[in-house]
């Protein structure tokens, strides 16, 4: 299980799930990824924020669902027939995230990863892992177990215990 470490970490290259949100390419660690399906209802929790769509029933597994285009603050979301939920399977906890539209599998080399920018410390940047190039696109690699564990992210926790 080496490469899923050294992928995760940034330090090395791996494969990357590709997707879009809002003009924005995004990528992630295709060993996290359960499986892709498309956008359908969910049953809303009450009192959640905002970015917490609700909740689906995956083969009896009650699933959280996070709108990542609300949670990046990336404007208005409008659901169509490209927007797409990636079910992660992240150790002990299984959530879905919406996203505009999925990709492509890319496998990018050391090289071709930069590190993240430093920006101002207001900024939440910590799940960010870097940049990666591909001939003339840039993705913003993100480390999505560490974005899913972040302390606003303990509320899915709460939600689904309840």
């Amino acid at each position: 299980m080496a490469t899923e470490n050294t992928a995760a970490s940034g330090a090395a290259g791996g494969e990357f799930l590709t997707f879009t949100l809002g003009n924005e390419e995004y990528g992630m660690d295709i060993l996290k990824v359960q499986e892709i399906r498309g956008y359908d209802a969910v049953t809303v929790i009450a009192n959640t924020p905002p970015f917490i769509k609700g909740v689906i029933n995956l083969r009896g597994l009650i699933v959280p669902i996070v709108d990542l285009r609300i949670k990046f603050n990336l404007g208005s979301v409008e659901y169509d027939q490209f927007t797409v939920v990636i079910i992660l399977n992240l150790g002990s906890r299984v959530v879905g995230i919406v996203v505009d539209s999925v990709s492509d599998v890319l496998t990018l080399l050391p090289e071709q990863i930069k590190p993240a920018p430093v920006l101002s410390s207001a900024l939440d940047t910590r799940y960010i892992i870097g940049l990666g190039t591909v001939d003339e696109r840039m993705l913003i690699l993100v480390d999505i177990e560490k974005l899913m564990s972040s302390s606003e992210m303990a509320l899915v926790d709460e939600v689904t215990a309840a």
